[in-house]
């Protein structure tokens, strides 16, 4: 069994995204970026760390991972949902 010495080259990724998408049949475009957001876009959602998230996709800086929001309707209804708790909180006497 082969093992990894380094990371591998982002055209030979791309290329092996391509071949599978190809043998599959999806037709829909997609990258290696792609399936970086589809992958951490619910680890967020989850609440994940975002340094642990930055981690897990490979970003230099966790400042990259923050800027990357993907607001999605889980995500929006999750902050609408802790928004109103806070604001029901300072409302009681």
């Amino acid at each position: 069994m082969a093992t990894a010495s380094g990371p591998m080259p982002r055209q030979s990724v791309q290329d092996a995204l391509r071949a599978a998408r190809k043998a599959s049949g999806i037709q829909k475009r997609a990258s290696v970026h792609t399936l970086r957001h589809r992958y951490a876009t619910p680890l967020r959602e989850a609440g994940v760390n975002l340094r642990l998230i930055q981690e897990y996709v490979g970003h230099n800086s966790v400042t990259t991972t923050a800027r990357s929001p993907h607001l999605t309707i889980k995500a929006d209804a999750m902050a609408r949902d802790a928004l109103q708790g806070r604001m029901e909180e300072l409302a009681r006497p």
